[in-house]
């Protein structure tokens, strides 16, 4: 059997790809950061998954998470904290929040797991943003730190295939999930008429391109936009 672990796990795009690779016959372990509430409400939904607390910005914690596999065959980096605010507002703690979860959790998660991907030769998926790919008022820390993990897995992916382990990007545009909660009705649908499909896009949706670019052997170092259209 396939294993795969994904970070941030709990909730919204992290529990959908944890329900859909467990449909996909794969052993999953999925992380959380600290809500156990979240938690035990994800153990009910997927009792076949493995949830485990475990800070990503902590590399002892990092390291000890991954010395439970022999092997892997899929990471999905998905552990991940937005900020809304104008760049005067936002200080250096709250900068360094966002940098630490969003890159540095990706990159201490891919140190660890490249030797059990070795094993048997395995993919590597990156949960970007489109605001990565386009920038966006008021979220520039949370766009440069998804940035910078776009050009952190083309790099890896160079590195890596070499070693037959496939490096890519998912890019969700705007996900009805909880960080989106914050938005009023009228910036909804404001939002929402920028889409050139007309709404928003689901964890589900998002999913299903994960689980895509894990099984696909010769497709690496790339972008795949999961944003009905918003950047085109």
């Amino acid at each position: 059997m396939k294993r795969a672990l994904v970070t941030g796990g709990t909730r919204g795009i992290g529990l959908a790809v944890c329900k859909k690779l467990a449909e996909d016959g794969y052993a999953v372990t999925a992380t959380y950061s600290a809500s156990e509430e979240d938690a035990a409400r994800a153990r009910d939904m997927l009792p076949a998954v493995e949830f485990l607390r475990a800070d990503v910005r902590d590399e002892g914690e990092v390291k000890a998470l991954f010395e439970r596999f022999s092997s892997l065959d899929a990471l999905v980096n998905n552990a991940g904290v937005a900020l809304f605010k104008q760049v005067q507002d936002i200080s250096g703690e709250e900068y360094a929040r966002v940098m630490d979860v969003n890159m540095r959790g990706a990159f201490l998660c891919a140190k660890y797991a490249v030797k059990k991907l070795l094993v048997r030769g395995g993919a590597v998926v990156n949960i970007a943003s489109v605001w990565g790919e386009c920038g966006a008022s008021c979220e520039s820390v949370y766009a440069a730190s998804k940035g910078a993990l776009i050009a952190f897995s083309k790099s890896l992916a160079k590195e890596l295939a070499p070693a037959g382990i496939t490096v890519n990007c998912v890019s969700p545009g705007v996900i009805d999930t909880a960080m989106n909660a914050r938005l009023s009705a009228e910036e909804r649908r404001a939002l929402g008429e920028d889409i050139p499909l007309g709404r928003f896009g689901t964890p589900e949706e998002v999913a299903e391109a994960v689980c895509f670019l894990l099984s696909a052997r010769y497709i690496t170092g790339q972008i795949l936009g999961v944003n009905g259209g918003f950047l085109i």
